[in-house]
């Protein structure tokens, strides 16, 4: 029996190639990766899948990520969440999309209803690639990677076959792959983070880019790192819930600012107008302890930015017209 004949592998004289790509191309600048495969990373309620939506929303209607990174091409975005119901779902990205004034009629967010997905298994890989190459997404979201399987994650050979399936998604259809992944019990942070992540040190080396989150006091600390790209500067985020129906991620300060200066500014941002608001109030709405909003509180009275009064606090930069009375 005759055999196949081979063909030659391609070479080209590296000058030869063409230079179409000169810049990094962003999908959420800063963040991710035009075309990036990778993860979010994290333990355990960290809001990872929150940010897995918060950046579906963004791609999918083109607003800034977390209110910060903006979204140069948007597109359609196709996500699986294995651990929330349908109507979990709908509720959180609803909220997000309340806060920023945006329809959700009009979201380009499509959700995979199934109830499994096994992507270690032929049938369902070719169940997924179908979907995506009818959708043609710019972004697929899978949230978390230990419900997509049933292989060994410590095994890095078949950890390496899962992660050349998701590969091969992003080469033939020409989106990102973002793979939500819990990380170890006390991992690190900071440069070490990707090595704190679950399984295979494969699942870290092939991200083209990776985020991180962990808990840093009451806020949660987001690092990044890019395979081509310098990695943005880490920021803190807090999951703003004082409002039920517009629940959402939010930037709140970047560590060089200094924690407590960000805390003293949404204090100062919340007593307008001359309105006056006691100290458990204060706390209510912007969830901190009270020994750190003490602090906030003692140090914005020492610079003469605020005053006891006994409706409460009140800003010595916006008091109400001598003989008007102060809102309680």
């Amino acid at each position: 029996m005759r055999g196949t004949p081979h063909q030659p592998l391609p070479v080209v004289r590296v000058g030869e190639i063409l230079d179409t790509e000169t810049a990094q191309r962003w999908l959420v600048e800063g963040l991710w990766g035009a075309s990036a495969v990778g993860v979010i990373g994290g333990a355990p309620k960290c809001a990872k899948t929150w940010l897995g939506l918060d950046m579906a929303l963004s791609v999918a209607t083109g607003t800034a990520c977390l209110g910060k990174y903006a979204v140069p091409e948007p597109g359609l975005v196709l996500v699986y969440l294995a651990e929330d119901a349908l109507p979990v779902v709908r509720q959180r990205v609803a909220g997000m999309a309340r806060h920023r004034g945006v329809d959700l009629a009009g979201v380009e967010v499509h959700v995979i209803t199934a109830p499994t997905l096994r992507l270690d298994r032929g049938p369902d890989r070719t169940r997924l690639q179908e979907a995506a190459a009818r959708l043609r997404p710019r972004l697929l979201v899978l949230d978390p990677l230990v419900r997509l399987h049933g292989i060994d994650e410590n095994n890095a050979g078949e950890v390496a076959a899962l992660l050349a399936y998701f590969r091969s998604l992003q080469r033939q259809l020409d989106m990102a792959v973002l793979l939500v992944h819990h990380a170890r019990k006390n991992a690190g942070g900071g440069d070490a983070a990707g090595q704190g992540l679950r399984g295979s040190s494969d699942i870290h080396a092939f991200g083209d880019s990776n985020l991180y989150l962990r808990r840093a006091r009451e806020h949660l600390l987001l690092s990044s790192e890019h395979r081509a790209a310098p990695a943005s500067a880490p920021v803190h985020l807090e999951l703003v819930a004082t409002d039920a129906t517009t629940t959402h991620l939010e930037v709140i300060t970047e560590p060089g600012e200094g924690k407590r200066r960000g805390l003293e500014e949404r204090v100062l941002d919340l007593l307008t107008s001359g309105v006056a608001l006691p100290r458990a109030k204060l706390r209510a709405c912007l969830a901190v302890q009270n020994e750190r909003l003490g602090e906030a509180l003692e140090s914005l009275e020492r610079a003469g930015q605020l005053r006891r009064t006994a409706a409460g606090w009140q800003r010595l930069d916006r008091l109400p017209a001598e003989g008007v009375p102060v809102p309680q």
